[in-house]
């Protein structure tokens, strides 16, 4: 799509706060990675009153979608969702324009949403199954209905890399639980998933949903406000820690899903056929490497590392690096230049330590030649003290590193600041449980790693500094409720504790 074309595509998007629309006279001009000086579109740009008008709304919202029962909530929120597919084309081409990836990314980041929300809409059952804890007799004279209750506004803050699937992990689990949000669209990708949360927030009861775009600086209103109970936040550890800092100032509550820098551990009975390669090379470089839960070590008996090492040499062989809309493209840019200039200066310092560094694909010329695009590479036999190693790289380059037993891929892997996710390729199950059992980790695949195979029912999260909370399943809706017990003497019991 050349500048012309862009522009004249004209994408706009707009506010959406107490069931209203509304536009901005400063708005966010949205950079195009791959095309360097293009311009996909513009986003509205909220002020700090934006941000206390949405939150307004939102309160004023609560009380009303509260009073309805799980059941009632699910039905409207069913209601809402319907038809969402119907632009998806549109979104995921808007989306791979403002981030970079391939558009089948960009489709599935928009169809992962509507499948964690219809998830979630399972759950509406149990969303408010207590517990009842009965008198005892002469030791407690109260039988107790333990319940659960809202929080109130709830503010979601989701990152570049999957904007739309990760909103999908904590939104709807709010919403069921009787919360009204607060969405905050990541500013350098605001289009496309302020278009599908606004068609979604339209057909719900006015400030149940709102949407804010803008710059972070007048966002400080969506964390800190007495009346925002909650902030669920995807992104960068040093982003999450000055989250929590903020939000510490009117303890508002936070969920964190941080950065990672999973292991995957090929032990030496690992099955390396195409079936499993193919899986390895999906969970490095999906998304340009640019995914939380990518496997960002990988960690290889030392028996199999050259037969590992050939199988992503043969599909790194094949990667075409290109605009992500263009048909033959299999890799795109990095989303950010400062991205670009950090993996390249991990790949340097690699090299410049005499590391076995090998790099695949061709850079692309013309329109293309100063996006921010990198070569995908591998490290063989990478130093431990590398950052490449250290720190994740949200980027196309993976170390590669020997085991001799499996006690020191244990040690290894779990030699980290980080704690989101791992894997263990093995042929035995016995060994599979064995080893992930042992991970410093929220979640663990067995001859498998990364996104496609998240199971989206399942509790996801991190440990260490990789956050905390959970999304998903009946423990992501838990995450945005407290409980509530409601103690009542009994008589019976009461008289049994004054003989």
């Amino acid at each position: 799509m050349s500048e012309t074309n862009a522009t004249r595509t004209g994408v706009r998007t707009g506010l959406f706060i107490g069931g209203e629309e509304r536009s901005t006279e400063e708005v966010l001009q949205v950079a195009d990675p791959g095309k360097k000086g293009v311009i996909v579109g513009e986003a509205a740009s909220a002020s700090p009153q934006d941000v206390a008008d949405a939150v307004a709304a939102a309160k004023s919202a609560h009380p009303a979608w509260a009073a309805l029962s799980p059941q009632e909530r699910a039905a409207a929120m069913a209601d809402a969702i319907a038809g969402i597919a119907d632009d998806r084309d549109a979104d995921a081409a808007i989306l791979s324009q403002e981030n970079g990836k391939v558009r089948m990314e960009a489709w599935v980041d928009a169809l992962v949403f509507e499948l964690r929300w219809n998830l979630a809409l399972m759950l509406a059952d149990q969303v408010d199954s207590g517990t009842t804890l009965p008198a005892i007799p002469g030791a407690i004279p109260v039988s107790t209905e333990v319940g659960f209750q809202s929080l109130g506004v709830v503010t979601i803050i989701v990152p570049f890399n999957w904007p739309i699937a990760i909103l999908g992990a904590a939104l709807p689990h709010a919403l069921l639980a009787g919360n009204t949000v607060i969405v905050k669209a990541p500013p350098s990708t605001p289009l496309a998933i302020a278009r599908v949360v606004q068609r979604v927030a339209e057909k719900l009861p006015a400030g149940v949903l709102n949407v804010i775009t803008g710059k972070d600086e007048n966002m400080s209103g969506l964390i800190q406000n007495d009346d925002v109970a909650k902030v669920c936040f995807t992104g960068s550890v040093g982003g999450g820690k000055r989250i929590m800092e903020m939000a510490s100032k009117t303890l508002t509550r936070v969920t964190l899903e941080l950065g990672g820098n999973d292991a995957a551990i090929f032990l030496e009975d690992a099955i390396l056929d195409d079936t499993h390669l193919d899986r390895l090379f999906a969970a490095v470089y999906d998304t340009t490497g640019q995914i939380c839960m990518n496997a960002k070590r990988v960690f290889v008996h030392r028996s199999r590392q050259d037969e590992l090492v050939a199988g992503l040499e043969a599909r790194l062989s094949q990667v075409k690096l290109g605009y992500g809309l263009d048909e033959g493209t299999t890799m795109g840019p990095l989303h950010q230049p400062a991205q670009k200039a950090f993996v390249d200066e991990i790949i340097q310092e690699a090299k410049d330590a005499g590391a076995d560094v090998r790099e695949y694909g061709q850079l692309p010329g013309g329109e293309l030649s100063e996006g921010n695009f990198v070569r995908p590479a591998i490290v063989v036999d990478a130093d431990p003290s590398l950052r490449v190693v250290t720190q994740e790289q949200f980027g196309p380059v993976i170390p590669i590193i020997a085991f001799d037993d499996e006690d020191e891929a244990v040690a290894l892997s779990n030699d980290t600041w980080a704690g989101l996710c791992g894997s263990v390729w093995t042929a035995s199950p016995e060994a599979a449980n064995r080893v992930g059992s042992q991970l410093e980790c929220g979640y663990v695949w067995v001859n498998d790693h990364g996104a496609t195979r998240l199971d989206l029912r399942a509790p996801f999260g991190g440990v260490k500094g990789s956050g905390f909370g959970r999304e998903q399943g009946i423990e992501g809706v838990r995450a945005f409720q407290d409980t509530r017990s409601i103690a009542t003497i009994d008589p019976d019991a009461l008289a049994a504790m004054a003989h």
